[in-house]
């Protein structure tokens, strides 16, 4: 093994993220890898080997268990970091289980309504205008006000908070010094809000998500101070970057596939396997949150040493062919579409729910109110998000026929 192990994660990999992993995958299983922050870790990437391992105790999120062996990673303070991403059972399964409650079908089912109210407010502020950039119109404020309103974050301060989750997870490669910079004051700025919004809470309880943990922690003794303000954190988090990707993707895929738009306008019912087909082969994640083996383990046939950093290519797993038959074409009739996109096991996202009905409101509103949807720009000269963690569009500009229709999408 080199001692100064192969950077994947260029430019060239990141423009195409799809041919890199699919020339891993054909190399071997694990490979010794470093990360562009210069930490080194093992990365998997066929399907089998990383489902296995989404799902296996020996692989802990604990940064404690990282045996100081490169790993970095952000730098959270205590208010944010004691979250689900950060821990075992049963720390882990105790918190899971209190938001879990929130998350229920009939409760994501009720936020349906609330998510097509959001969609054709947003799309009836551009129908007139026959052009839009889909990703600031519609994919990052849907996104955002959803879990916004889910947490009771005051629609004042959704402005702020986005641009706090783009600092943290979307660094400016072309300024490190800068971008760390911004990263620590969003850490620090989103830190001091979320202890201020509980504050709030306590005050003035409403019928959000986190006034209900805050009952839970001063009146129920299930969470602690830090353990609340990471679980709004990481819910604001996850429930912002998930579907903003999601959608943000899935319209790109709709204006360059009018066949594909077409037949969901004749079928809407087929919206709900379009969603998952098309986080399966473009999700929003491209790894899953690290890990840290407890013992030496074996993955893939290779040994990986306790402690040392293991991350599992979700979207590597979700184009392996031996998993997925013509994994590389976009198949919304596809059967037993068992992808790891939002992951596996105990670790599953808490919010896929709500995740995939945002993305079938959004997506097939546009459909429906945008049958000419077509790009505005060739597609290589889209940008996307500097980011190997995440694999998102900065902007999707796209034109079609101006309407004044008010919920069309209806």
């Amino acid at each position: 093994m080199p001692d100064t192990p192969p950077m994947p994660f260029d430019a060239e990999f990141l423009a195409d993220p799809h041919a890199g992993f699919a020339r891993l995958r054909q190399q071997a299983p694990v490979h010794r890898i470093r990360t562009p922050d210069g930490a080194a870790a093992w990365l998997v990437t066929r399907y089998a080997d990383v489902r296995a391992a989404l799902a296996d105790p020996r692989l802990s999120l604990d940064k404690a268990n990282s045996a100081g062996r490169g790993f970095t990673g952000f730098a959270l303070p205590p208010a944010l970091d004691a979250n689900l991403l950060n821990m075992d059972p049963p720390d882990h399964t105790r918190l899971r289980r209190l938001v879990s409650r929130a998350f229920t079908p009939r409760y994501v089912e009720r936020m349906r309504d609330r998510v097509q109210a959001i969609t054709d407010e947003l799309l009836d502020a551009v129908a007139p205008l026959g052009r839009a950039d889909l990703v600031a119109s519609l994919a990052a404020p849907v996104s955002a006000m959803t879990i916004c309103e889910v947490l009771g974050v005051e629609e004042a301060d959704r402005a702020d908070f986005r641009s706090w989750v783009e600092a943290m997870v979307a660094p400016d490669p072309r300024d490190p010094a800068r971008a760390k910079e911004r990263m620590r004051s969003a850490i620090g700025q989103m830190a001091h809000y979320l202890t201020d919004l509980v504050a709030r809470k306590r005050r003035a309880p409403g019928e959000d998500l986190l006034s209900s943990w805050v009952t839970a922690r001063d009146a129920e003794d299930r969470l602690s101070e830090d353990e609340l303000t990471s679980l709004a954190f990481l819910t604001l988090m996850a429930g912002y970057e998930n579907p903003v990707h999601l959608i943000g993707k899935g319209a790109l895929t709709l204006a360059q596939r009018p066949e594909l738009a077409a037949e969901l306008r004749e079928r809407p019912e087929l919206v709900v396997s379009a969603v998952d087909e098309l986080m399966r082969y473009d999700g929003p994640q491209t790894l899953a949150i690290r890990r840290f083996p407890l013992e030496d383990v074996e993955i893939g046939g290779v040994r990986v040493p306790a402690g040392e950093t293991v991350l599992l290519s979700l979207m590597s797993a979700n184009r392996d062919p031996d998993q997925f038959a013509r994994a590389d074409e976009l198949d919304i009739h596809r059967a037993d579409n068992q992808h790891v996109a939002l992951g596996h096991g105990i670790h599953f996202c808490l919010g896929a729910s709500l995740t995939r009905v945002q993305a079938q409101v959004a997506l097939g509103t546009v459909v429906r109110r945008f049958p000419d949807l077509a790009l505005a720009v060739p597609a290589a000269e889209l940008r996307w998000r500097p980011s190997h963690r995440s694999h998102g569009l900065l902007e999707l500009p796209v034109v079609f026929t101006p309407t004044s229709r008010s919920g069309a999408g209806r």
